[in-house]
This record gives structure tokens, C-alpha cells and sequence, in this order.
């Protein structure tokens, strides 16, 4: 369940690893959840966008050692899964950091100074345009939308939602997340 924090003030609770943030995995270990995902999944009408969100669920991102044995599963051309991969922005390629920082770039949010933040974070946090931190605590991405427009800019941290973010509560927010 979301809760909405306006306050700024961060409980230690909510500053837990994502869920979506998974420890690495073997190459051997990878590809056998792979496998077993995609047998499980093949006969569903439609099973791609399916295959794709339990792939990203179990490994926390779809590896690109992934895309044959999902294609090939599948009966499809390894361009057709590398396309749906990409085109959705919920579809990770990497390992996300420990913390998963959203940062709305939706219009509401942009017209209240998300541009601003946005770049604020990418310089705080070291990444030129998103990704993650060289540490690893963070990973900073674009979402286009978090359903807060009446109280823009909006973040997530970790799923949770923040409302009404300036640049110095985002530093707030970063430094209780170990950033």
C-alpha cells in the first residue's frame, strides 16, 4: 500500500532496498529462471508482455542474455522481444542501484520545476541523464506520470510517492537513503 508523504521527513521504514532490486544471480542461475519463466508462459495467448513483467519480477531487470531463449520460447524474432523490452520504459536492461528514485517528467510535473529537479538529481547522484549512481545506492529514472499533477513536482522513492518536491527535501530524501 502507498502512502503519500508530504512532510519531507523520511521513516526508516520506507528507506528499505526496493523490492524490485534483486541480489545478482549467476549467468547459469539467470538463464535457468529464464527458462523456467518461458516454460511456463509459452502456451498463453499473448504471453510476451506476461513472460516480460515475470522475467523483470524474478531478476529485478530483462537481461539481454535473455532475449534469445525468451524469442526462441516465443516464436519470435529476437528484434520483436529487444522492441517491446525497450519501447517500455518499465522494462529495466540492468541492475537497478539499491534505492530506485522516479522522478515525474509528465507535463503537471514539468510545469512546476521537475526539468529543475531532474537535472539536480543527475548531478547529485553523478549520472548524466538517469541510471545509477557509481555506488550503486541509487538508480534515477524517468517516470511520466505518478498520478500527483494537483501536487507537482512529484517523486518515488522505492514505489513510495512524494508530493511537493524542491531540490533540498530531494536531498533530504537522498541523503536518508544513503546517497
Amino acid at each position: 500500500m502507498y502512502r503519500l508523504n508530504l512532510t519531507g521527513r523520511e521513516p526508516a521504514a520506507t528507506l528499505a532496498a526496493s523490492p524490485r532490486t534483486q541480489p545478482p544471480m549467476s549467468q547459469d542461475t539467470t538463464m535457468e529462471t529464464v527458462r523456467r519463466l518461458v516454460d511456463a508462459h509459452r502456451r498463453l495467448p499473448g504471453a510476451l508482455l506476461p513472460l516480460l513483467h515475470a522475467v523483470h519480477d524474478a531478476l529485478g531487470h530483462v537481461p539481454d542474455e535473455a532475449v534469445p531463449a525468451i524469442a526462441e520460447g516465443l516464436n519470435l524474432s529476437r528484434a520483436e522481444v529487444h522492441g517491446v523490452i525497450t519501447y517500455y520504459h518499465h522494462f529495466r536492461r540492468a541492475p537497478a542501484g539499491r534505492h530506485v528514485l522516479q522522478v515525474c517528467r509528465a507535463e503537471s510535473c514539468q510545469a512546476m520545476g521537475a526539468d529543475a529537479l531532474w537535472q539536480h538529481a543527475c548531478t547529485r547522484l553523478g549520472v548524466a541523464d538517469g541510471g545509477t549512481s557509481a555506488d550503486g545506492a541509487v538508480t534515477l529514472e524517468p517516470v511520466y506520470c505518478l498520478g500527483l499533477c494537483a501536487m507537482s513536482p512529484a517523486v518515488a522513492l522505492n514505489e513510495a510517492p512524494r508530493a511537493r518536491m524542491s531540490a533540498a527535501r530531494l536531498d533530504t530524501l537522498l541523503q536518508g537513503a544513503g546517497a
